[in-house]
C-alpha cells in the first residue's frame, strides 16, 4: 500500500478522496451514536459538508470518459446534490424515518458502492491499496 498514487494525482483526486474517507468514518460514528443528540446534529452537519465535496468535486475528475468527459458515476454526483438537502429537511421538518433512510442510501450508494468501484484496476484507489 503507497499513497503516492494518489498524492500524484489531479489535486480534485485527493481531495475527493479524504472528503469521501472522512465522509465514511464519520457515518460509521452516526450509525453507532445516538440520534437526536448535539453530537449527532454536529457531526451530521460536518458530514454533509463532506458528502458536498465529494459530489462537487467528483464533477472535475474525467479519469472514466463515456458522455463526454462524464461517466455514470458522475448521475450519482448529481443524485447526491438533490437526495442531501432532502435528508437534512426531513430531520429539520422531524421525518425522521425518511431522514434515517435517505442517509443510509446515501452513505451505502455514494460512499460505499462508489468506493467499492474506486478498487477496480486501472484506478487510483486500485494503486493506492493494491499497487501497480
Amino acid at each position: 500500500m503507497t499513497l503516492a498514487p494518489l498524492l500524484d494525482a489531479a489535486p480534485a483526486i485527493p481531495l475527493h478522496a479524504s472528503a469521501a474517507m472522512g465522509a465514511f468514518i464519520l457515518g460509521l460514528v452516526q450509525f453507532a451514536a445516538p440520534k437526536g443528540t448535539l453530537p449527532h446534529r454536529t457531526i451530521g452537519w460536518i458530514w454533509v459538508a463532506l458528502m458536498l465535496l465529494v459530489a462537487v468535486s467528483s464533477f472535475w475528475i474525467h479519469t472514466i470518459r463515456l458522455v463526454g468527459p462524464f461517466s455514470p458515476i458522475h448521475l450519482l454526483s448529481i443524485l447526491t446534490l438533490v437526495v442531501l438537502p432532502l435528508a437534512v429537511w426531513r430531520a429539520h421538518t422531524h421525518r425522521v424515518a425518511d431522514h434515517r433512510r435517505m442517509m443510509i442510501f446515501l452513505f451505502a450508494g455514494a460512499l460505499v458502492i462508489a468506493g467499492v468501484l474506486t478498487l477496480l484496476p486501472g484506478r487510483v484507489m486500485h494503486h493506492v491499496i493494491f499497487g501497480s
